[in-house]
């Protein structure tokens, strides 16, 4: 069985990839951390890995709303929910990054060539879907203000948050929905 439950390609290259001298103490860390096998069970199928990324988008808007809420309103238990609302979500972006096995976290000299084409392709679908929200909020904006007669001011920092979100977390989102299950190691069965 080789380590992590790799396929003998991806265990090879990693193994060449190390011992290359390529990778840095901190990313062999990384690597190590990001590989772990603790959290397999959770994210081992498709609709698992579905699932903590839907939670993880819940909580993202939960948190955005909280804290639109608490620039509006001045209240410091918005800002309480917001902390606490944090905790989980740390919690989902590990069980996240750990889905990818550090997909997007770990530096290219750590990834193998088949890692490093799926990190591509994430960070292009996610490129095109931030461009597809900036565009929509920006059309609803413009609609707003246009025919609902709301002030151009008070829709700036809501979109401007929206894309800033969208482009920082889609990344991970996509990857998180759009990666392979495990293969199975054929000494395994």
């Amino acid at each position: 069985m080789t380590k992590r439950n790799q396929g003998p390609v991806a265990a090879a290259a990693a193994a060449q990839g190390r011992a290359a001298g390529g990778m840095t103490a901190y990313d062999r860390r990384m690597y190590a951390l990001m590989n772990r096998n603790e959290m397999a069970s959770v994210h081992g199928s498709a609709a698992r890995r579905r699932a903590v990324v839907i939670a993880h988008l819940v909580l993202t808007a939960a948190m955005a709303g909280a804290f639109v809420v608490s620039m509006a309103m001045e209240s410091r238990w918005v800002l309480v929910a917001l902390l606490v609302l944090l905790v989980p979500w740390c919690v989902a972006t590990g069980m996240i990054n750990s889905a990818t096995r550090g997909l997007l976290e770990l530096r290219a000299r750590a990834l193998d060539e088949r890692q490093l084409a799926e990190r591509d392709r994430a960070m292009a679908r996610a490129h095109r879907l931030s461009t597809a929200v900036a565009g929509a909020a920006f059309v609803a904006a413009a609609a707003a203000t246009r025919f609902g007669d709301v002030d151009a001011g008070v829709l700036l920092l809501p979109a401007l948050g929206l894309v800033l979100v969208a482009h920082w977390l889609m990344p991970l989102w996509v990857a998180g929905l759009s990666v392979a299950d495990e293969p199975v190691d054929e000494l395994d069965t």
